[in-house]
């Protein structure tokens, strides 16, 4: 369907070498675009692309470290150089040390601030120029549904993509002059590198997600590729500043 065909556009996916990334990057090349894959594993990160260049796709990694505003713009100024603009920017690359927030140092709260949202923030400033260059542009922001339900061992993280949803939303009325639109997916319980530890240390809790879940699992990264795509074209040339949850009904009230 050619409301999301992205043939032609080119995509930054921070973080994108694996988890939720992997799955919107796998989507987007998929449906067309050239993508490239940014974050701080060189070999993690090339090894990603070359998997995604195997099914036909253009696929560069591109390391950066989002949190490092120089190194955001060396990534907008590469990617440009590689595929000769930018069209989409998926902030995904995130963070969480957990830790009690009695017990919490402020070290390990400007952590995940750095990554999860000061990160996506400088991602945007890095490749505004690009997108308006190419009269429009789109910006998908990987928030939590962790941002509006009470976790224990995580107010950092919580705070960080509760602020995603806010500079979503800020950016949203800012940007819509140069046509661009911005929005924020709101993942569930993933299985993950960051959450499969977790699942197999305390199988109660796995037990305790699907017990919650309307879906009876946990979410997987290629369960996000559709709502990135959706996201990335023009189906949502009319949908901005909007938060889409993606999590099976984990956070739906249940009794």
């Amino acid at each position: 369907m050619t409301l999301f065909d992205l043939t032609g556009r080119v995509a930054i996916v921070t973080g994108g070498n694996g988890g939720i990334g992997y799955g919107i990057a796998e989507g987007l090349a998929q449906a067309g675009a050239a993508v490239a894959i940014t974050g701080r594993n060189a070999a993690k990160g090339e090894a990603a692309a070359e998997t995604l260049r195997k099914t036909g796709a253009r696929v560069q990694f591109v390391a950066s470290d989002v949190a490092d505003r120089e190194q955001n713009l060396r990534m907008a100024e590469a990617v440009t150089g590689l595929f000769g603009g930018i069209d989409i920017l998926v902030n995904n690359a995130g963070l969480h040390v957990a830790n009690a927030a009695d017990a919490m140092t402020t070290e390990e709260w400007s952590a995940d601030f750095s990554v999860n949202l000061t990160g996506a923030f400088l991602c945007c400033q890095a490749v505004y120029p690009a997108m308006v260059a190419r009269g429009a542009g789109k910006i998908v922001n990987i928030a939590s549904v962790g941002a509006f339900l009470g976790q224990p061992f995580a107010p950092n993280y919580a705070a960080s993509k509760g602020g995603i949803i806010s500079l979503t939303k800020a950016l949203a009325v800012e940007w819509a002059k140069d046509n661009i639109q911005v929005n924020a997916i709101l993942p569930g319980l993933v299985l993950t590198e960051m959450t499969g530890p977790g699942k197999q240390v305390a199988p109660e809790f796995d037990q305790m997600v699907k017990n919650r879940t309307p879906a009876k699992r946990w979410g997987k990264p290629e369960d996000f590729a559709g709502v990135g795509v959706f996201l990335a074209s023009e189906a949502s040339a009319f949908v901005t500043g909007v938060t889409i949850i993606v999590d099976g009904g984990y956070s739906l009230p249940l009794f």
